[in-house]
């Protein structure tokens, strides 16, 4: 056993570690994180490891352990040594995971075996070491380390990483839901009906539309995409068809409109419910003739177009409250495709975050190896309000906020303990279920054993034990009867 450590010192001695570049320090510190209650109870290892030429910086607390990595630290240890310390991983987690430092643990062998703690290990640990360990090992081990944080230094400030590729709008999904969603893509990419996309906000109706269109034999053509939302009423009717030189004030130059300019393409009119009414005669005529004309000319164009149109209103109703004209609703609405919210989606959250990781990761950090366990069950906890839009954006803010090697719900703006506050086990689900179901029956029996026991479909003796486990108390007794339980049973208690 190494001698025992007098009082902690924060020592600035020099040593000679792992030289992998000439301007590398030759004292290199390292973090010497505890999870110990007690801050005077010293640990075996530090004062033999500082023999060893290391330079140790030990923290009982994670404040201290910030200004450490502030004040250079790349390297940190950890050390692990009774099973009490495991409720501390949760706390230091978000800490831990932050790529500027190289985790070496040193771990009590029987902790090992404990799914919390190899589960921690692997997501944020470089190497581990189970106690009693040997001190050169140690040694040896946090200079590797060192040299692994160095190279991973001189990676984050190396060139940017290239721009992404505008051309990745992909569907993501394995679900039922998403699988009969692409089925229907198909089916209608191969016809030149008109298609009516509706869904809430975020759900991907562009990214559908688009799937239409590259499946069709418009593919190579234009693919033209207006925000009928987004376009000022009086601007409407030159934005979609165009104008001549001089049809007004400032009309300098011909300009060909969104409709000829999808010519031979398709035209996504996004959130068309937003059009404004006296707009959507004139859409509606271009729908049925297949021509326009520009503002301020008189000319007749003759335009093959597919029309695809989207929604997250009900046009129904709007067309029974009269803010959209019923003649337009079924001339767009000959296929009506609807788009499941993700929250509905299941597996495809992971599959769609893990997809868009990918994506940001190497413009934003390559050193992210992807999402935490914890992470992972935020995002399928999470009700996703905004859809895929949402978690598109979430993931990309992590990528950007993320210190850590893998993404924690702190990153992607979202509570650890979700999965814990929204989702119960199969067990607490039955006995929750149990305990309303007796006490649905005592309240129609009048807190009656033998009656509430027949509704239940079990025995009399079944019934007085799932009582006494659940500690069901009568919320009512029938007038001139005693208490059902201690009328039934006089050597136990009446709960009041």
């Amino acid at each position: 056993m190494p001698p025992r450590p007098g009082p902690i010192q924060h020592e600035q001695g020099s040593c000679d570690m792992l030289n992998v570049s000439n301007s590398a320090s030759a004292a290199q510190p390292v973090l010497v994180l505890r999870l110990t209650v007690r801050t005077s109870q010293p640990c075996p290892y530090t004062e033999t490891l500082r023999d060893h030429g290391l330079n140790l910086v030990e923290c009982f607390t994670l404040e201290s352990a910030y200004q450490a990595v502030e004040n250079g630290c790349r390297v940190g240890l950890l050390i692990i040594s009774q099973d009490s310390e495991l409720d501390h991983l949760d706390k230091i987690e978000p800490f831990v995971s932050n790529n500027r430092i190289s985790w070496v643990g040193l771990i009590a062998q029987e902790l090992i075996s404990m799914p919390r703690m190899r589960e921690f290990i692997a997501e944020h640990l470089f190497n581990f070491i189970t106690l009693p360990a040997d001190l050169d090992h140690i040694a040896l081990t946090l200079r590797h380390a060192w040299g692994m944080a160095f190279m991973r230094d001189l990676k984050r400030d190396a060139s940017p990483a290239p721009a992404p590729d505008n051309n990745d709008l992909v569907m993501v999904g394995r679900t039922p839901q998403m699988q009969q969603l692409f089925s229907q893509l198909y089916k209608v990419a191969r016809t030149d009906a008109s298609v009516l996309i509706s869904g809430p906000s975020g759900t991907g109706k562009e990214l559908a539309a688009l799937s239409i269109h590259r499946q069709s034999a418009r593919r190579d053509a234009p693919f033209v995409a207006v925000n009928c939302g987004a376009i000022a009423p009086q601007l409407f009717q030159s934005e979609l068809f165009g104008y001549e030189k001089g049809a007004f004030t400032g009309a300098s130059q011909r300009k060909i409109g969104r409709i000829e300019a999808a010519q031979g393409g398709t035209l996504f009119l996004d959130e068309i419910g937003d059009m404004p009414f006296d707009m959507q005669v004139n859409l509606l005529r271009f729908l049925q003739e297949k021509t326009i004309e520009r503002v301020g000319g008189n000319d007749s164009i003759e335009i093959d177009v597919r029309v695809i149109a989207a929604t997250h209103i009900d046009l129904a109703e709007a067309v029974r409250q009269g803010r959209f004209r019923e003649d337009l609703y079924y001339r767009i609405n000959v296929v009506c495709i609807d788009m499941p919210p993700l929250a509905d989606r299941g597996q495809d959250i992971e599959d769609i975050a893990k997809h868009y990781f990918s994506q940001f990761a190497g413009m934003h950090n390559r050193s992210l190896r992807g999402f935490s366990k914890a992470a992972m069950n935020a995002m399928l906890s999470h009700s996703w309000p905004g859809n895929v839009r949402e978690l598109v954006n979430r993931v990309q803010r992590a990528t950007v906020m993320a210190e850590g090697r893998f993404i924690q719900p702190e990153d992607l703006g979202l509570d650890r303990s979700n999965d814990q506050s929204q989702l119960m086990s199969l067990e607490d689900a039955r006995a929750a279920a149990e305990r309303m179901m007796i006490r649905r029956a005592l309240s129609q029996s009048r807190n009656q054993i033998s009656r509430a026991a027949s509704l239940l479909g079990v025995s009399r003796v079944t019934l007085y034990r799932l009582i006494e486990k659940y500690n069901i108390r009568p919320d009512s007794v029938t007038p001139g009867h005693a208490p059902f339980m201690a009328a039934a049973r006089p050597d136990m208690e009446v709960h009041k």
